[in-house]
């Protein structure tokens, strides 16, 4: 192995990692100083009392709209004091789930649109209701699972408490809690990230998505062609499937809605990689190594299930 391949497939991308964790967190702790966080709070006021959820989970759900690391620090720093438990810790979590999307969609969305037109917003509208039936199921959870008298606070009040009256104020409190929380994620994020480097590099997850690729039969309802737009979601990254897709468009050989359910195959076939690829670093450097892994399985079961109901339910409409 060279020094270039070290370097372009695991010391940059992992610098970069850090530092878009840094500044995430960084920036999350100055928009909550500075009130922006405030009105997202009174949308989440109604949702949390249906779901009777405690203020923080709702002045986190603010907070992920903006930035999901600081959004779960919040969680973990109000689990490590006892203010929530584990039941509430992982509702909460899951309550996340619609402002994390948001925080990413446009992303998804302007990567898509290049490769394949307009049907990136039927793929980005579909993923956008999964979002939204889980944010609905998630709240009938908290309904069901969690006592009445749960102590369901004004989450505006809480994000008020916490807001600092100059900008510099807000500053020197943000660099203050990124010092205290950073440490943290560095020390546990970076041997997990370079493991799965090495993984990656000597083929291990290679052969796991060429072995997941290959055993595809129970999809023979689907078009033979949208098969390579599967097999390049799965041994690459999101990015490669959309380009398979893009081609199979642009030559007409293919229909829209086609793109459409590989594209959402491939993204369900893939999310085992994608928990421990992208997943496992982050929340192992915020949460304690069980709870990390608890919330994981319980987030990309939930999206799964999710997706499977909305695009079972396209499925049936267009064909």
């Amino acid at each position: 192995m060279s020094l270039d391949i070290l370097w372009t497939g695991l010391g940059w991308p992992l610098i970069r990692l850090l530092i878009f964790i840094s500044i995430g967190l960084l920036i999350g702790n100055i928009v909550e100083g500075l009130r922006w966080t405030r009105a997202m709070g009174r949308v989440a006021t109604p949702l949390i009392r249906a779901g009777r959820l405690k203020d923080i989970s709702g002045a986190s759900f603010a907070l992920a709209f903006f930035s999901g690391v600081a959004a779960n620090s919040m969680l973990s720093e109000a689990y490590e004091k006892g203010e929530i438990n584990d039941r509430e810790l992982v509702i909460s979590n899951l309550f996340n789930s619609l402002p994390t999307y948001f925080l990413h969609m446009p992303t998804v969305f302007f990567i898509a649109a290049p490769f394949i037109g307009n049907v990136a917003f039927i793929y980005v509208g579909i993923t956008l209701i999964a979002a939204c039936v889980r944010t609905g199921a998630i709240v009938l959870w908290g309904r069901f699972a969690l006592p009445a008298d749960s102590g369901c606070g004004d989450v505006s009040e809480r994000l008020k408490g916490q807001e600092s009256k100059s900008f510099r104020e807000v500053l020197e409190k943000a660099l203050k809690r990124l010092k205290r929380r950073l440490p943290k994620v560095v020390y546990i994020t970076i041997p997990i990230y370079t493991a799965f480097f090495f993984l990656r590099h000597y083929g291990i997850f290679l052969s796991f998505e060429q072995y997941l690729s290959e055993h595809l039969s129970f999809l023979s309802w689907l078009d033979p062609q949208v098969f390579g737009i599967i097999a390049f979601s799965l041994a690459a990254e999101f990015t490669a499937g959309l380009a398979a897709a893009g081609s199979l468009l642009g030559s007409g050989a293919i229909e829209p809605h086609g793109i459409v359910l590989a594209l959402i195959i491939g993204n369900l076939l893939s999310t085992p990689v994608r928990a421990l690829r992208h997943q496992l670093p982050y929340y192992a450097g915020i949460f304690r190594g069980r709870m990390a892994l608890k919330l994981i399985l319980y987030n990309q079961g939930l999206r799964a299930l999710s997706l499977l109901l909305v695009g079972g339910i396209y499925f049936m409409l267009v064909m």
